[in-house]
């Protein structure tokens, strides 16, 4: 999470069930990283004609902050925490938000659960993710159970830097880090290409000697990344991708950052980094 260290880690909240999930998940960040946690809600004042005004237009928002910072002291009591009820449309604030902070959590919103909302190109996790000025971990329903952390990698320097946040993520929770890449089978053989295997060897290595505590798991398969990399995510504790991988051309997102927000188990970081970022020996 490399970031100013008096940056923020920001999560967005809304009155849904998931939404104290993500500041569960935002205050274990805050913590671990030893930052601030800064719960925000975006409240419209446009009233809806077809309910009722209530008498204190502020008090829900208020009150739906007090249940969200509450959360995250229950699950962190150390966090160091400050809530905003900010006037505007959510995801206005939060790309706001995300200017200034090292880390932005949300809820999916039901991408994963909701056909309707996995079908919608503007659904308020992707657009969040795809135009965020920091990385972006998207909670899902339940909180993650204990497993490796999860990284895809293609090569490509971008996704070095979600290697170098998965590594550090990785140590500071204590667990295991497992790193897939996924290429066509070598031709003659039809097993992974011994210059793949090797390559990415020597991708992890800088890292590996960074982070020696840690205990990697390397992985080449076979296949389409984005189906490859979502059938290993069941039994991630957390997933980690570039925002645009090979490809930075395309779009704001790339297609295995997609395919993970709609399709990942478990929570996922789409990890925002400079270009040339390296490990000093």
């Amino acid at each position: 999470m490399s970031a100013p260290q008096d940056a923020l880690v920001v999560v967005g909240v809304d009155d849904s069930r998931l939404s104290m999930t993500a500041v569960r998940l935002a205050a274990r960040e805050a913590v671990l990283h030893s930052r601030p946690l800064r719960v925000v809600h975006a409240f419209n004042w446009v009233a809806d004609p077809s309910e009722p005004m209530p008498d204190e237009p502020r008090r829900p928002a208020e009150e739906l902050l007090d249940r969200a910072l509450a959360a995250a002291t229950d699950a962190q009591p150390d966090v160091e925490a400050s809530c905003a009820l900010i006037e505007g449309p959510v995801i206005t604030t939060l790309l706001r938000e995300s200017g200034s902070a090292a880390l932005l959590v949300i809820g999916d919103g039901g991408l994963t659960v909701d056909p309707d909302v996995a079908a919608a190109s503007d659904a308020t996790a992707v657009q969040i993710a795809a135009r965020a000025g920091c990385s972006v971990l998207v909670a899902r329903e339940q909180l993650p159970s204990n497993g490796p952390v999860l990284v895809g990698v293609d090569g490509s320097t971008s996704s070095l830097g979600a290697l170098d946040f998965a590594f550090d993520t990785a140590s500071r929770h204590a667990t295991d880090l497992m790193v897939v890449q996924v290429c066509d089978p070598d031709g003659s053989t039809g097993e992974p290409p011994t210059e793949i295997v090797e390559q990415l060897a020597e991708a992890v290595a800088p890292w590996q000697r960074k982070y020696p505590s840690v205990r990697v798991d390397q992985q080449v398969r076979l296949g389409d990344p984005e189906s490859a990399l979502a059938r290993e995510t069941h039994k991630a504790e957390l997933v980690v991708v570039s925002a645009r991988g090979d490809e930075p051309w395309r779009g704001m997102l790339g297609s295995v950052s997609q395919a993970m927000l709609y399709h990942s188990s478990s929570p996922v970081v789409v990890v925002r980094n400079a270009h040339g970022l390296y490990v000093q020996e």
